[in-house]
């Protein structure tokens, strides 16, 4: 990270998010701190439960703030069809995949060296979801990625309009 990326500046997502950005675009925010304390280090909001069209675009973003991503480790109920591996930019990403339930994405960059990334549901409201996102993180935060997601609604799918 660069000094401006750690200026603790905040950058919201507007209401439309999900419907303004396009496919295989990472819904992205990490802690801005290199004192990485709190339980999460960032958050993401997948726009889809497939993982295919999604992991690439995220670990890409990754790629972009930490370095190369060797490993990802992902709930197996969460997701429709988890590969073993998939290839993005040119290498390849190891899948690991746990009937966990826990509400996050476990992304490892090299030996002990692992981000704990909360998971937005897709069909989370933008209001929700910016305020998940927010929460988890915190530099302070030492709330569990389930209990985020209950305390602002994001646990619950948007009501019809």
């Amino acid at each position: 990270m660069t000094d401006s990326d750690t200026s603790g500046a905040r950058r919201f997502l507007p209401d439309a998010v999900h419907e303004s950005v396009r496919p295989g675009t990472a819904l992205l925010r990490l802690e801005t701190t290199h004192a990485r304390e709190g339980i999460l280090d960032g958050a993401w909001w997948p726009r889809s439960r497939d993982i295919g069209a999604e992991l690439p675009s995220l670990i890409s973003a990754l790629t972009e703030h930490l370095g190369p991503v060797t490993r990802v480790g992902l709930d197996a109920g969460t997701w429709d069809e988890l590969p073993t591996r998939v290839m993005v930019d040119g290498r390849v990403v190891h899948i690991d995949s746990f009937p966990v339930g826990d509400d996050t994405v476990l992304i490892t960059r090299g030996d002990r060296d692992h981000f704990s990334l909360l998971v937005v549901p897709p069909d989370t409201s933008p209001d929700a979801a910016r305020a998940a996102m927010a929460r988890a993180v915190r530099a302070d935060n030492v709330t569990e990625a389930e209990q985020i997601l209950i305390d602002t609604g994001s646990d619950t799918p948007p009501t019809p309009a």
